[in-house]
């Protein structure tokens, strides 16, 4: 029962954090003090107070669509296990489930834009849908080398491991779907090189021109959706770079948290030395996380 409720607080507590190291390790890069590590939660909570403008051509997809994606994220959070311990809901299958509640909130998020009439929105959303394409195959790859390894279709034992244990054979797998997973960590959390969360071009966005004619509470459900679907991702990268855990009990659960905050510094610092790629070229890295994925699946049944 403690670890549940463990698991359900760092879900609902902790995501907006992670954005907040994020924006600090940049800071630091360029010699700045930078926003408060807590900015994120301030930015939410202001949001949440503040009044919506509803523009007359939108209908209610426009409002629903924050609420399902953020519904449909934390469901997926729920599925996924954090640290050693077993996540709250498990079963056969679960992770078709766990990768298509992503599906459901992109479908949301995308048709919110196009029920905008923008042109803007709408070439956001067809960028968006077009690097999804590219994501999922290498997400399904990277779940095919965990299940072929564990031997099951559960996503928490997919995760944690084989009873037996982890072999030699699985190593080189495992390292080439952690470097695909993390690529698509960086796509689907809008981040550099595939997408900058910070900019206003409207030429060069993706995700945030999806979302340039949400305000208040809603943009503030946007937001904690989004550092949402970092943690959860984050936690599935995790997995696969320590597929072997000691057991220290509950001092597993800040072991944990402070993997997540190195992994946040990680991607602060990838972001503060190199610069967004052209739109062309994210195509190619995203292909790239399907080879990373695809081989690394080849190297287990070839």
């Amino acid at each position: 029962m403690i670890n549940l409720i463990i698991h359900i607080l760092i879900l609902l507590l902790v995501p907006p954090l992670l954005l907040g190291i994020i924006n600090k390790t940049k800071a630091w890069f360029a010699g700045r003090k930078g926003v408060p590590y807590f900015q994120t939660y301030y930015d939410i909570i202001k949001l949440l107070r503040k009044g919506m403008v509803l523009s007359t051509t939108t209908t209610w997809i426009f409002v629903a669509a924050p609420i399902v994606t953020l519904i449909s994220v934390l469901l997926a959070g729920i599925l996924v296990p954090f640290g050693p311990f077993p996540s709250p809901i498990s079963f056969a299958g679960d992770v078709i489930l766990f990768a298509y509640l992503f599906g459901l909130a992109r479908f949301f998020t995308t048709t919110a834009a196009l029920d905008t009439g923008s042109a803007f929105e709408g070439m956001g959303s067809a960028r968006e849908v077009t690097f999804a394409c590219l994501t999922e195959p290498a997400l399904f790859f990277a779940f095919l080398v965990l299940a072929k390894i564990s031997g099951s279709f559960q996503l928490t034992r997919m995760l944690l491991g084989p009873e037996g244990g982890f072999t030699m054979v699985s190593a080189a797998p495992l390292v080439l779907i952690a470097v695909g997973v993390f690529i698509v960590l960086l796509a689907e959390t809008c981040r550099i090189p595939v997408d900058d969360p910070n900019t206003h071009l409207e030429l060069t966005m993706i995700h945030e021109v999806m979302v340039l004619d949400h305000s208040g509470p809603l943009l503030g459900v946007i937001l904690y959706a989004s550092s949402l679907k970092f943690l959860i991702l984050g936690s599935l990268l995790l997995h696969i770079i320590f597929p072997i855990r000691p057991e220290f009990g509950l001092l597993n659960w800040p072991l944990f948290i402070i993997e997540l905050f190195g992994l946040a510094i990680v991607v602060g610092i990838i972001e503060s030395i190199m610069a967004r790629l052209r739109m062309r070229n994210v195509s190619y890295l995203l292909i790239g996380a399907i080879l990373f994925c695809g081989f690394g699946f080849i190297l287990l049944v070839r």
